[in-house]
């Protein structure tokens, strides 16, 4: 069977701001999303100042599975349409890593449950809203709802039973 993914890629942009805290020196965000991948290394210096620091955290590339349609089209009717960027903490500079970008909510549950994990979620773009709904239309199948019936109770599997070794020869052996 044929692969029926699709792909793009995005440049992630991220904002290093200081803040005055005794346990954490910086807050970190999500601040753009380039559709145009830049002729840049992976963080990137692309503004600096006295308290804040922009980088290009690099290219993060976007996957769409026909069997995840439905989680598109949540994303799609939602309030706020969203891409989800994923960085995970590293002990090398700046002291993130770029992991991942993704339009699926039900991804971005397995991250949150994953640990210590930032996720940013981002207005989802135009062009990619465009092409998420073309995705959709293409994919999806809808399930119809199963209304589940709960089973008779049994009267007997509540009955009071006997003893498996009282039943072979009539003694108690407990």
């Amino acid at each position: 069977m044929a692969d029926r993914s699709e792909k793009r890629a995005v440049g992630v942009v991220v904002e290093r701001q200081r803040i005055d805290n005794p346990w954490v020196d910086a807050r970190w965000r999500v601040v753009g999303l380039l559709p145009v991948l830049p002729d840049r290394a992976p963080w990137s210096v692309l503004l600096q100042g006295p308290e804040r620091t922009e980088f290009y955290a690099g290219a993060a590339e976007i996957a769409l599975h026909p069997t995840e349609a439905e989680n598109y089209r949540d994303n799609l009717a939602g309030s706020r349409p969203s891409l989800y960027v994923i960085l995970r903490r590293c002990s090398e500079e700046p002291g993130l890593r770029l992991l991942a970008a993704t339009v699926d909510p039900g991804e971005v549950d397995a991250h949150s449950d994953a640990g210590d994990d930032l996720i940013e979620a981002v207005p989802l773009p135009p062009d990619l809203a465009a092409w998420m709904q073309d995705f959709v239309a293409r994919h999806l199948v809808e399930r119809p709802f199963y209304k589940r019936q709960r089973d008779r109770p049994d009267p007997e599997a509540m009955a009071r039973r006997v003893p498996h070794s009282r039943q072979k020869d009539g003694h108690d052996h407990g």
